[in-house]
Order: structure tokens, then C-alpha cells, then sequence
């Protein structure tokens, strides 16, 4: 029994002691890592001085504001698929970093210690309002302010954004451009020019690229959809870039003849107006390359375009597999406003841009007639009065009424639809006439080959729709030296009477109509309405123009 007892507590002790090992083991476990903590702890504190000196380094490997992208990164990017023997048009700088770096790579960057990825604004996003831009650029510079940045890396980054500035232009409320001097290559096909230049002398901006789709109607994605993007950026070796194929001796321009083109309209304010403000400072020295063009297009407006160059147009340029070299070269229009010239921007003036117009077009009438007028009785002159028609929305539906009217007050009237007519035999028509009138619509465009001091009348659709009339038309008028009235209609004056009750918010509240969109307003306001002018009461704005061509 004796014998029994011991050997139970025998096993007992067994058991006990491994339990107590692996408590033991366990504790010991903990004590470690709370001692490896400490230490690290302490490590911290005795070197934080020098680890703050890494701050701004460290900082600089993430984005300091959304805006703001490490230019210094592998760009891998390419606008258009090439074909295997046909990626060397597109090399690399070597300068940029790769996810594969090699050893020899590593060891130069370490023997440039002082070389800093340095921020700059790769594409910033800008609406409209350009109190919106500064705002940004606040923000941007308090981001910059609160990274714990030196001074000194603060303003190379300020140095090279400016510099980076001075090649692309995204600050513009509605377009983006870029302008670039010295040896310029594009490669067509893949939407790509390479540029060497003095304005960009840093290793960072050389690292820049900018994407831009040269149709100034920034912001609308309709108009954009359609538009080739052609891909900018620096090269900093001749090695680096391709090959020229042609080379020209003369500046180029790069635009599109796509988005809203094909309306009138659209195709002054958003192509040739910009164009000539671009283009005529170098008097026909300079080449065209057009994108996105249709051959009925450039018929259209071959008057123009020819005497903006004295060069072969190079048509569809984003299709064309050749590199072209240019010693300078202009991406992208600028467009001030809506059928206008800024002339503190350009130099030239709306003025200047139809006296170009009637040169092209052998317009012979400079200024319209003087009308001297007693007792509404007309003497000497005829005044010449056109009336722009439209066939398919906002005609006039007693269009005889209306040239019976004009003629009782002595003028003499020609009616005419630019659709009808090529744009040479338009022009022409435009020129002959002092007072021209019409709905509001792209048709009232056709002002520019007006001579001056005519007077156009631009009668408004019901709608809310003064200002969009006057901002398009009304305003772009006096600008180019010619006088300007309105006829805002009444609802007894519009076929839109036949379809709405009166009551609806059709009449009642237009804004209602304006708050669906832009789709829901021209659905009802421009696609539906025509017009039927009360002669009596549109007989004093014909005495008025009268008047006008009198003084």
C-alpha cells in the first residue's frame, strides 16, 4: 500500500512539473515580446532626430492631394495599339523608373542622392467657374504646407509645375492646349507627340505627360465622345525618339473637325474662330493637321482653311503612320467665348477675323447703306433686308406675310435657307444684305459675312430663352461692329400653342422645363416650336433697323 501511495504521487509530480513547463514556456514567451517592444521603444526615441530628417522624402512617396500624381513612374501607357514592329515609335525615357529596376539602376540613383521625386500636376480636372480653379490651387498649396516639406523642395516644386505650365495650358475654362518650341515629332497613327525642349529642362518635368483632345468645348461629353486624344509628353534623348519621316520647316496646329462640327454654328465658334486666333499671326507659314476630318467638311470650309495656310492641309493627321517633325507646334484651340475674339489675349479681334473672312470669300460690300429716311419715306439707297428661313424647326409659318410687311417699309427682301446653298454663294448673299433676321438658330451664325454696321434681328422662341439668345448672338454682334435688335415672340406667336394647354409649365414655368436638362429644353423649346410672327406688331423693330442704319 505504502508502495501504491508513493507511486501515485510519483505520477502526480510528473504531471504537475509538465504542466509547470509549459506555463513556464508560455510566460517566458510573453516576457520576450514585451522586452523586444521596449526596445524598439528606445531605439525610436534615441533616433527619432535623424528619422525626421526622412520625412519629406518619405512623404513625397505618397500623393499629397488628388490632384497630384508621381510623375516619376513607369508610363506604360499607349494611346493606340501598335503593331510588334512598330513599338519602337514609342520608346521610353530612361529616365523613368520601372517595376524592374536593375541593380545598375539602383546604384546610379544612389550615387544622386539629392535627386527628389518631385510632385507635379499630370492632369487636373477644371469646371467652369475659374474661382473653382483658384480654390484648388489653394488647397493644393496648404497640402504642400502641412507634409513637412523644406522650404527649398517646396519651391522646386513650384519651380517645375511653372515650368510644366508653360508647355500645356488645363487651366482654361473651356479648352486645353499646348504650345511647344524647338524639335517636335508627331506620330499620327498612335496619337503621340514627343517634344524636346528648352521650356522643360528639369529631370521631373521632362517626366511629364498631358493628355489633350484638341476641340474647345472642354467639360462636354457629347461634343468630346468624338474627339481623338493625343498623348504629350518630353523626350530627353534623340535617341529616344523615332525617326523622321517628312520634315517641315514651318509651325503646325493639331485640331479636330470632330464633336459639334457639322452644325454651323459650332464649327466657327468651336473651330475656325479659334483657329484664325492661332493661326494668322504666322500669315500662311504654318500646316494644318486636321483630325477626325471628313472630306465634306473640309470642302465646306476650304475658302478659310487655305487662306490660313499656304501648305497642303494633312487631313485625318490621327491615321497618318508617318513622323512628322516640326520645329514648333500648337495641340488644341483656344477658345476665349462663344463667337469672339479676346483681343488682350490674341492680338486680333472679331473685326479682324471677317475682314480675313471677306478677303477669303471676295466679299465686295465693306459697310452696309446709309439710309437717310424722312417721314419713313426711303431716299436714295435701297436697304437690302434677308431673311434666314429654316424648314424643319422654328420657321416661319407666314414667311409671305412677313416679306409683304418688309417691303411696304421699302425694303428689298430676299429670303434664303444656308442649307440650300454652299457656303461661297451664302457669303455672298449675307454681304449684299444690310439687316438680316431670323429665328435663333446656327442659320444666324452666317452675321460674320455681314458688312459693317448692319443689323441683325434675332427673333427669340418662347421659352426663357433671352439670355441663351443674346450670350450666342446678341453679344458677338456688337462685337464685330454691327448693330443688334431682338423680337421676343408672345405665346399667340408660337405653334407651341397648339400642343400645351396654357396653363402648362410649358407657358407658365419655362425654368421648370430648364431643370430637366438641356435635352428636355431643346426637345420643346427648339425641336417643336416654329413661329408665326403678329406683322403688326413686329412692324416697328423693321422701322427701328431703319433707324438704325440711318445713324
Amino acid at each position: 500500500m505504502h508502495k501504491s501511495f508513493r507511486g501515485a504521487e510519483m505520477e502526480y509530480n510528473a504531471i504537475f512539473a509538465k504542466s509547470f513547463s509549459r506555463y513556464e514556456q508560455r510566460k517566458l514567451g510573453y516576457g520576450a515580446f514585451i522586452g523586444c517592444l521596449l526596445v524598439c521603444l528606445s531605439f525610436v526615441t534615441m533616433f527619432r532626430p535623424s528619422l525626421d530628417q526622412l520625412k519629406p522624402l518619405l512623404s513625397l512617396q505618397l500623393s499629397m492631394n488628388p490632384g497630384l500624381h508621381m510623375l516619376m513612374v513607369k508610363d506604360t501607357s499607349v494611346p493606340r495599339i501598335l503593331e510588334p514592329d512598330q513599338r519602337h515609335l514609342l520608346r521610353q525615357p530612361k529616365n523613368l523608373t520601372s517595376n524592374t529596376s536593375t541593380s545598375s539602376q539602383v546604384k546610379q540613383e544612389r550615387k544622386q542622392p539629392r535627386q527628389i521625386n518631385v510632385l507635379l500636376p499630370q492632369q487636373f480636372h477644371y469646371h467652369r467657374d475659374h474661382s473653382h480653379h483658384q480654390q484648388q490651387q489653394q488647397q493644393q498649396r496648404r497640402s504642400l504646407n502641412s507634409t513637412s516639406i523644406s522650404p527649398r523642395l517646396e519651391r522646386e516644386i513650384i519651380k517645375q509645375h511653372e515650368l510644366v505650365e508653360q508647355v500645356c495650358n488645363l487651366m482654361e475654362p473651356r479648352s486645353d492646349f499646348c504650345k511647344m518650341n524647338g524639335d517636335i515629332r508627331i506620330h499620327g497613327n498612335s496619337s503621340t507627340v514627343l517634344f524636346a525642349s528648352p521650356q522643360v529642362d528639369s529631370a521631373a518635368a521632362r517626366n511629364a505627360t498631358w493628355k489633350i483632345k484638341p476641340y474647345a468645348r472642354k467639360g462636354d461629353a457629347a461634343a468630346l465622345g468624338s474627339v481623338t486624344e493625343f498623348l504629350v509628353r518630353p523626350f530627353a534623348l534623340e535617341s529616344e525618339a523615332p525617326r523622321c519621316n517628312v520634315n517641315h520647316r514651318v509651325p503646325a496646329i493639331v485640331f479636330s473637325a470632330a464633336g459639334y462640327s457639322g452644325n454651323h454654328f459650332h464649327a466657327l465658334a468651336d473651330i475656325l474662330v479659334p483657329l484664325f486666333a492661332a493661326s494668322y499671326r504666322f500669315r500662311g507659314e504654318v500646316k494644318l493637321l486636321v483630325s477626325n476630318s471628313k472630306s465634306c467638311w473640309i470642302a465646306k470650309y476650304k475658302a478659310i482653311l487655305e487662306n490660313l495656310s499656304r501648305y497642303e492641309i494633312i487631313i485625318n493627321i490621327d491615321k497618318d503612320d508617318r513622323i512628322h517633325c516640326f520645329p514648333s507646334m500648337i495641340v488644341g484651340l483656344k477658345q476665349h467665348q462663344e463667337l469672339r475674339i479676346d483681343p488682350s489675349q490674341s492680338g486680333y479681334s472679331m473685326k479682324d477675323f471677317r475682314e480675313f473672312l471677306r478677303s477669303a470669300y471676295s466679299l465686295k460690300k465693306a459697310k452696309a447703306a446709309a439710309i437717310s429716311i424722312r417721314n419713313h419715306q426711303r431716299h436714295r439707297k435701297v436697304p437690302r433686308l434677308l431673311i434666314v428661313t429654316r424648314k424643319r424647326t422654328r420657321s416661319f409659318t407666314n414667311e409671305g406675310e412677313i416679306v409683304k410687311l418688309a417691303k411696304s417699309l421699302g425694303y428689298k427682301v430676299m429670303t434664303a435657307e444656308p442649307a440650300l446653298m454652299n457656303m461661297t454663294s451664302f457669303a455672298r448673299v449675307v454681304n449684299s444684305c444690310d439687316v438680316m433676321m431670323g429665328v435663333h438658330g446656327a442659320g444666324l451664325a452666317n452675321i460674320v459675312f455681314l458688312p459693317s454696321h448692319a443689323v441683325l434681328i434675332q427673333v427669340v422662341p418662347l421659352g426663357g430663352l433671352k439670355w441663351l439668345c443674346s450670350h450666342y448672338f446678341g453679344e458677338p454682334a456688337l462685337e464685330m461692329d454691327l448693330k443688334y435688335l431682338e423680337y421676343k415672340i408672345r405665346e399667340e406667336e408660337s405653334t407651341l400653342m397648339q400642343q400645351y394647354p396654357l396653363d402648362h409649365p410649358v407657358f407658365k414655368d419655362p425654368t421648370s422645363i430648364h431643370k430637366q436638362g438641356w435635352e428636355a429644353t431643346k426637345a420643346v423649346y427648339l425641336d417643336k416650336q416654329d413661329v408665326k410672327l403678329d406683322v403688326n406688331r413686329f412692324r416697328a423693330t423693321l422701322l427701328e433697323a431703319l433707324e438704325l442704319l440711318h445713324h
